[in-house]
Order: structure tokens, then C-alpha cells, then sequence
């Protein structure tokens, strides 16, 4: 039988990613990453804000030059026996587009206007903005949150389009619609030049934009018009959704050319990299599948029949078909994970690159080790009732409850806590964190039979993940595959093209399977319940400082 290929590309918060699987054994013959040079050098970006905007060229750039470079590795002909493309994206990774679908950002005028460019999924500069919405939707009469815990966030899609259109005149005016970055690419791809056409992804619009099939799709005018009349120009820009096994289309001519791709590639719809992403690790009913990176996403599917009277509080929705067709796709999450690690690296790190720029290069290199040094050095660390304990809220709190304005506490400092103790208490945040999720879900009824993770800290942090274990008092199964994410957009490429007939066959055949599970400790389990108890009580007090 001959062997045909598919490719997944997957749009990360520093870089994207293009992987050539076959579609028979899953086996990954290319993979290539492109870091978005805009996003390097911290331009249309002010942390002090929390103002993160990315040009549409670096996702263009990064694109191209991606899947070219994975399809470099591959055998002579591979290229010519690809069936299929998906991707998927972070988000909610919202962007304006003209009535073409055309990025603002594109446009002359708009070139170097952050308003005008794709809104990151971590940019929190509408906190205000979600608090209007939350305050109107609860006195609403009829809840537009109810499918999204209930509770708005300002990383979500309207949210930032208020902010935007109501600080920037320019944007609003020039704006037909707001696209999501998972959106836009296989629009981009297709050649699609229309916003009525272009596909809306349900995954993205399900639980970031409160389309729900139960009020007809996107909030009304009339809900839209409380917030802001601005928004009224986008009122029921859609009204339809698609799941990610449905095609988008074919390649364009122009970017067949472009790609040196066959003219029959069939682009499929997209979705968010921690939705595929759970679908490349194994997802199956009632696994908590998390996805860890910069920050994390935790991804469950679970049968409509058994839980279509729940509405789980204080997450990032439930949505019919957001992760796999007819199960419900339910999403939580931390703002901050991978970027506290950052955070602590960059604290040590700094000030020396500004005291030695003659070293940088050699600086570079220990920096690149800090973190596994740390690591060694804490598994050795006494475990002591009076250690410090801090709050994983280092960017706002996404769940349980999202709640970008509170911020990390640290407590329990003294003058003998060194950099390795530091670690020890930051890798404990963030398993708590994880945990507070794990028991919103059972508390409202949701089970979890298992726990997945997968992604970079994941795979080399067997310190962090040992904690999570003892933590969350479950075994945790890490994903063998290194671009989990990737390979579930290549999954569902496979589906869209007619590969294979549907997620399960295309996960039977594609899947990596595990490397490796962390079981919990049976004698430190006692001494982190102790421990999660008094997070949930600094927790409650740093909240009462935020209001």
C-alpha cells in the first residue's frame, strides 16, 4: 500500500511549527520551526500593560518557511504524495480583516498599528472590557456565559474587540469583522477573498465568542448593543460553525506554487492547539488531557448523553464538537506556566547579560541549563511544613473563575531562601493550580478517569511532573510524541482529506502513544494536601487585596 502524508501546522505563542506525518504509522518524516522575528524582538508589545499583538506577517513568514523546511527532511516525493493540511493556532487570537478577510495589519495605513494586528491570546489589556460583559450578562435576563463558565474572560474574542474598537477609531472604522487567527489560515490557504465564506471554527467561537446553537449562534443585537453599540456593526457576523474534521477547501494555485504542494491538497477547517492537541496525545472520554507550555490548557471530552443537564462553573466553556465530533469539548486552563519558569530564569539572568554584554554568549549557554540544575537541586530539598508557597496567578487567573486583574503572592520568604528553594515553591504553584482545576471538574459532576500531559515541560521536566503526580494524587501519562500538538492538526488533516473516516481511526493509526507515566508518592502526598490547603487560603486572601 502505498503511503500518502498529510501536514500539521501548529502556530504557537514564540514560533510555529510544521510537521509531515504518514498517514498509515504516524511516523513524523519532517518537522520544521519558524520563530515570528516581530514577536523576538518584542515589537507592537508592552508588558507593562499586558499589551501583546503579533503581525500577521510573522504568521505568513512562519508558514511558508516552515512547511518548506519540514518537507526539506523528507524522502524525494513526499511532498507530492500530501493529502492534507490543517492547523491549529492559540487563541483566542482574534484579528480585523477588511470585507476580503484581508488583516488590517496588511493594509497601507495600518502596517505598524498594534490595533490593527492579531490580538494575542495572553494580551490582557481588556480586563475592563470583560467585567462589563460579565456585569451585563448576569443581569442580562438571559446568560450569554452560561456555556462558558459563567464567568467572561478578557483573553476571550469580545472582550478585545471592545477594547480595541473603542480605543482605535481607525480599526473601527476600517474593520468588516474580526477573524480568529485559526480561521484566517485555512482561509488564507483556500484562497477564500470573503468574510461571508470563510469558515468559522466551533471550537474557537464556541468557547470564546458565546456562539452557542441554543440562541441561534453569536449573542444578538440587542445583548451586543448593552456592551457597546459599537459592536453593532458586528453583530451575527456568523451564525454557523464547524468542527475540525470538516474541509475548508482546496490549496490555492498561488500557494500550491508556492509550497511546491499537489493542487488536490485539501486544506482542513481549523481549531486551538490545545483542542487538537489533546486529539494528538490520546484524549479519550474523561481524560484531563493538559496541555503544557507557556501556559496550559486542560482539554476533556466527555459523551453529550451523560452530560448535557451540567453546566460546569468558572471554566472556558463546553462546546458540542469543539474537540472531537458528538462529545462535548470542555476547557480549563492556567494563564502562566512555562512563562513563570521564564519569569524565574530571566530574574537570575538578567542582570547579568547588562553587567557582562561581552559574555552574552556564554551567559547564554548557563542560561539554557539553569532550569535542569534548578531541577536536580530541588528533588534534594527537604520538604518542610513552613516553606514558601505561591500563587500560579503570575498572569492573572484563567481558571477555575478567570480573573486576570489578581496577581501572584509569594509567602514565606526569608533571608535563607535561595533561588533553588524559589524553584521549589514556583513548580508547587503551579501543580496547585492544576489541581484547583482537576477538582472544579469533579466537584461539578465531571469525572476524570486520567491524566495526560504533554509539550515541552511535560517531556523535560520530570521534576515538575513527579510534583503534579504527588499533587494531584493521580498518575500522569506524558505523551511520547514532542509536537503533540502538531500531529493532532495532522490528525485531523487525515480526517478532512478522506484519509481515514474519522478521529478515532486516524488517532489508531497516527497515535505515538506514552514515554513514560509519573506515579504520586504515596509518602509526600499527605504533606501537598497540607500545603494546597493553605494555597487555597493565600488564594482567597490575595483575592480580597485585588478587589
Amino acid at each position: 500500500m502505498e503511503h500518502s502524508y498529510v501536514i500539521g501546522v501548529d502556530f504557537g505563542t514564540d514560533s510555529v511549527r510544521s510537521l509531515v506525518v504518514d498517514t498509515q504509522t504516524g511516523q513524523e518524516a519532517g518537522s520544521a520551526v519558524y520563530f515570528y522575528p516581530r514577536w523576538k524582538q518584542g515589537l507592537y508589545c508592552d508588558p507593562s500593560i499586558q499589551q501583546y499583538r503579533q503581525h500577521p506577517k510573522d504568521y505568513l513568514e512562519g508558514l511558508e518557511n516552515s512547511i518548506k523546511d519540514a518537507l526539506k527532511q523528507c524522502h524525494a516525493g513526499t511532498a507530492a504524495k500530501v493529502k492534507g493540511i490543517a492547523v491549529d493556532t492559540t487563541g483566542s487570537t482574534p484579528g480585523p480583516v477588511d470585507v476580503h478577510g484581508t488583516p488590517l495589519a496588511l493594509l497601507p495605513g495600518f502596517e505598524e498599528n498594534p490595533n490593527a494586528m492579531f490580538v494575542l491570546w495572553k494580551d490582557h489589556t481588556a480586563n475592563a472590557e470583560a467585567a462589563l460583559i460579565n456585569d451585563i450578562a448576569h443581569s442580562n435576563g438571559k446568560d450569554y456565559t452560561a456555556y462558558s463558565g459563567g464567568i467572561y474572560s478578557s483573553e476571550w474574542f469580545w472582550a478585545k474587540i471592545l477594547h480595541v474598537v473603542q480605543e482605535d477609531p481607525a480599526v473601527k472604522t476600517a474593520a468588516a469583522a474580526w477573524v480568529e487567527h485559526c480561521d484566517w489560515i485555512p482561509a488564507l490557504l483556500t484562497g477564500n477573498d470573503s468574510i461571508h465564506t470563510l469558515l468559522r471554527s466551533r471550537c474557537a467561537a464556541g468557547h470564546k465568542a458565546m456562539w452557542n446553537a441554543s440562541w441561534n449562534g453569536l449573542p444578538p443585537k440587542d445583548f451586543l448593543n448593552k456592551l457597546n453599540p459599537v459592536l453593532d456593526k458586528y453583530d451575527q457576523m456568523y451564525t454557523d460553525t464547524v468542527d475540525a474534521t470538516v474541509p475548508a477547501g482546496t490549496i490555492s494555485a498561488e500557494w500550491a506554487a508556492k509550497l511546491g504542494l499537489p493542487a488536490d491538497v485539501v486544506i482542513g477547517t481549523g481549531a486551538f492547539d490545545a483542542h487538537m492537541g489533546a486529539v494528538g496525545g490520546g484524549i479519550r472520554p474523561y481524560s484531563l488531557c493538559k496541555v503544557i507550555g507557556t501556559s496550559t490548557c486542560d482539554i476533556l471530552i466527555a459523551p453529550l448523553e451523560e452530560t448535557s443537564d451540567k453546566l460546569v462553573k468558572g471554566i472556558c466553556g463546553q462546546v458540542d464538537g469543539s474537540v472531537v465530533p458528538d462529545m462535548l469539548g470542555l476547557e480549563a486552563g492556567q494563564s502562566a506556566y512555562g512563562d513563570i519558569f521564564a519569569w524565574l530564569r530571566k530574574l537570575v539572568m538578567g542582570p547579568l547579560y547588562d553587567l557582562m554584554p561581552e559574555e552574552k554568549d556564554k551567559l547564554a549557554g548557563v542560561e539554557g541549563k539553569l532550569l535542569a540544575y534548578l531541577s536536580k537541586q530541588a528533588e534534594q530539598l527537604p520538604l518542610r511544613d513552613n516553606d514558601p508557597i505561591a500563587m500560579d496567578w503570575f498572569n492573572g487567573r484563567r481558571t477555575p473563575d478567570a480573573n486576570h486583574t489578581v496577581k501572584s503572592t509569594i509567602t514565606g520568604l526569608h533571608l535563607g531562601t535561595d533561588a533553588v528553594q524559589l524553584f521549589k515553591t514556583l513548580v508547587e504553584a503551579a501543580a496547585f493550580g492544576a489541581k484547583a482545576i482537576a477538582e472544579r471538574f469533579v466537584n461539578e459532576g465531571i469525572p476524570i478517569r486520567e491524566v495526560i500531559a504533554l509539550g515541552g515541560v511535560a517531556k523535560k521536566s520530570g521534576y515538575a511532573m513527579q510534583v503534579l503526580a504527588d499533587v494531584m494524587n493521580r498518575p500522569i501519562r506524558i505523551v511520547n510524541s514532542e509536537n503533540a500538538c502538531a500531529l493532532g492538526a495532522a490528525m485531523f488533516a487525515a480526517v478532512a482529506a478522506g484519509v481515514h473516516p474519522d478521529i478515532d481511526a486516524a488517532q489508531a493509526a497516527m497515535t505515538s502513544g506514552f514515554e513514560t507515566t509519573w506515579f504520586p508518592r504515596e509518602q509526600h502526598v499527605p504533606y501537598y494536601a497540607n500545603r494546597y490547603e493553605k494555597f487555597k487560603e493565600i488564594g482567597a486572601f490575595t483575592e480580597k487585596l485585588y478587589k
